[in-house]
């Protein structure tokens, strides 16, 4: 059986949504000899025609020497293709500058309309956006929440990573979909089978993600960390990924090494023997967030400079991450450090990469002699 996963991007591009694809891909393959074809969406994308054995496309057309996307390249791909389904991975920034990917939607309105057996699942990593009266983001929000109703109410199944993501696509699908399954994201750099307990692991602290993550860890959590480095007896700070450019030197006291972008395999390593590490993080979003799902995977200590006021996804602040406070100095001893691991790493547990795989495969298997 074959599938076929549009994304925006893949590697080699440093992109969440694309290593969560990939990383969906080998694990269906592996586990049900589900075989993918990538069509990935964003045209300044420049990668090989073949990762890892699957094949990718790409959708895009040459005007006047430019590349350019549109619902009939899109359908050209689709019409030709002999997947019985098709995954979509859905962020609309991903496929369009301004997060409102016509093409997409209507290329795919057109596909289901000439093959309306062919059964369409979307995973919503994000609704849409908003923000202040001065930024695009306001303005187009209600396109961008149109452009995803329509992806709802066309899909066959929808999958996403939030409750509250959930509670709106059934809403805006106008009663299609009831039961929607909000799937806390994974870790993109695997699971260990095998965790050491706090006590027995590296004085180290790590500040793992991409360089904007990182660099508001520096610029904005300066505070915090020393509080950090001093209340857990740090010895060194790992910052793993692309440099941020912030001089690093000025930031604390402890020492921060940058250890640059590594393999999946290298940064498993690296928090699979380190005490904690740290990330300024929105808190109500943490669901979303691989990097978090990193720590929890890797049964660290997972601090967070901020703090929901709620239970959110799951996730509640003191019990499955650490919110520093130098003023209330609110951490006990090793055994609540080690109970906050140990409450993240079991609240991962219950959407780890082998239950994705679970619910995927079930909405993707449509040939009966294929069973669960």
């Amino acid at each position: 059986m074959q599938v076929t996963s549009i994304v925006p991007r893949l590697p080699p591009a440093i992109d969440g949504v694309g290593d969560y694809a990939l990383n969906l891909a080998r694990q269906l393959r592996k586990d049900f000899n589900i075989k993918t074809h990538f069509i990935v969406g964003d045209t300044t994308w420049t990668g090989a025609a073949e990762i890892e054995g699957f094949v990718v496309s790409q959708v895009s057309v040459g005007v006047a020497g430019r590349r350019h996307r549109s619902p009939d390249a899109l359908l050209n791909l689709l019409s030709t293709d002999r997947s019985s389904s098709i995954l979509l991975h859905y962020v609309g920034y991903g496929y369009a500058q301004r997060g409102c990917p016509v093409w997409l939607v209507d290329g795919l309105q057109r596909w289901k309309s000439l093959f309306p057996k062919r059964s369409l699942v979307t995973m919503f990593h994000e609704i849409s956006a908003s923000g202040p009266p001065w930024t695009s983001a306001f303005w187009l929000s209600s396109l961008q929440r149109n452009l995803a109703a329509r992806l709802a109410q066309m899909s066959d199944r929808c999958i996403t990573s939030k409750q509250l993501y959930a509670e709106i696509i059934a809403n805006i699908s106008r009663g299609k979909h009831h039961e929607i399954p909000f799937l806390p994201v994974f870790s993109n750099i695997g699971e260990p089978d095998k965790v050491l307990p706090l006590l027995e692991r590296q004085q180290r602290l790590v500040v793992f993600g991409g360089i904007a993550n990182r660099a508001r860890v520096y610029r904005e959590s300066q505070a915090v960390l020393e509080y950090v480095c001093q209340r857990l007896n740090i010895q060194e700070i790992w910052d793993v990924g692309t440099p941020t450019g912030v001089n690093l030197s000025l930031i604390t006291k402890v020492p921060i090494l940058e250890i640059g972008q590594q393999s999946a395999e290298k940064v498993s390593n690296i928090l699979a023997d380190s005490v904690a590490a740290f990330s300024d993080y929105h808190p109500d979003f943490l669901a979303k967030s691989t990097i978090f799902a990193s720590y929890c995977a890797h049964r660290v200590l997972p601090i967070n400079a901020k703090g929901s006021v709620s239970v959110v996804d799951g996730i509640e602040p003191g019990k499955h991450y650490w919110v520093p406070n130098p003023q209330e100095n609110e951490l006990g001893n090793d055994g609540e450090m080690q109970a906050i691991a140990d409450n993240a790493y079991y609240w991962y547990q219950t959407h780890n990469l082998s239950v994705h795989i679970q619910i995927f495969a079930k909405y993707l298997i449509t040939n009966s002699a294929i069973t669960l």
